[in-house]
Formats: structure tokens, sequence, C-alpha cells
């Protein structure tokens, strides 16, 4: 006898009731999120808050904290919850900002990787990421001090300390040097 697995749609994923977990939808399958720890909140909001700042002072758009969810698939549904992104002003005069999840994939995600994440979710969620639409993501090993920067899946580049973060083309004049995201850890 086989068992039908229930889908879940975007729409029924936005209001569920609130369990105290967070979730992400993949194909209409729910995936529990496990809570992160204090140094992934700290790496989100430091790169939030350098995205935004910059972000603002030079009107490109809206930068969204994690999870904020993007509906990169329909029919089953897919919403994907980064750590941090980027909506070009182009897109957001197009859609707003929805009460519900955005409804397409943002020009630039940030994924900070927790203990309990394997390299074949990350990888995964980066596949799924890029062939949604997103120009560029970065991968930030809080472990290792360095962040992995995606421009394609076969265009990948690992930064550490003495790097600088850049924005490209995707978050115009966006620089940071790697080493200063991760130097309250280290005080």
């Amino acid at each position: 006898m086989s068992t039908a697995t229930r889908i879940t749609t975007a729409d029924e994923l936005l209001h569920m009731k609130d369990d105290g977990f967070r979730y992400e939808l993949i194909k209409g399958e729910l995936r529990r999120m496990t809570p992160a720890g204090s140094e992934h909140g700290f790496l989100s909001n430091e790169i939030s808050w350098l995205l935004t700042e910059h972000v603002r002072e030079n009107g490109l758009g809206q930068v969204f904290c994690a999870e904020t969810g993007f509906l990169i698939g329909r029919d089953p549904d897919t919403v994907l919850a980064p750590d941090a992104s980027f909506v070009r002003k182009e897109r957001i005069a197009v859609f707003g900002i929805p009460a519900e999840y955005f409804p397409e994939a943002p020009a630039l995600i940030v994924e900070v990787v927790s203990p309990s994440d394997t390299a074949e979710e990350v990888d995964d969620k980066m596949r799924r990421w890029f062939a949604a639409g997103v120009e560029m993501g970065w991968v930030v090993y809080p472990r290792g001090r360095t962040v992995t920067v995606y421009r394609a899946l076969d265009d990948i580049r690992i930064l550490t300390a003495k790097d600088t973060l850049d924005g490209d083309a995707v978050v115009p004049g966006f620089r940071c040097r790697v080493g200063d995201l991760f130097s309250a850890l280290d005080a």
C-alpha cells in the first residue's frame, strides 16, 4: 500500500498557525527549519544592515531580512527564505511590497550556514535559487570565516578575511572586507 504525501500550497504555508517553527516549501513539501543560533542571527543581521544602508543611500531597491519568503516555483509551490536578500527597485515598482510572499526570486540572496546545514543542502538550495533566476548568491561560513560568492553555478569564488565582498552589477558599489563581517565574533 502506498501513502500519498500531502501537497501544501504557498497560500496554505502563509496562513499556517504558528507552531513555533519556521518552514520552507519545496515542491509542495513542508521542510521545517531548525532555529538559528546567535552567531547565525548576528551575521544575518550584520549583512542585512550593511546592504540596507548601501541600497537606501543609492536608491537601488529593497533589502529583506531572514524569514521573508520568495515564491520561486508553482504547481507544486516552492517558497524559500534566505537569511538576507536584495530586490531591485524595478521589480519593487512592478510588485510593490506584497503582504504575501514575493512572487519571484530576488537579485541577490545571502545564506548563512548553520552547524546543522550539510554541504548537500547548501548546494541544493543554491541550485534552486539559480534555477529561479537569482543573479548572485553569497554563502557565509561562520566557522571558516569565509564567504562563497556564486555568480552562477559554474562561477564560484571563495573569499577569505583579506578579500573584499563586492556587489558587482547586482548591487552596484557595495563593498565590504570579509574580515569586517566576522570581526565582532573574534573580539
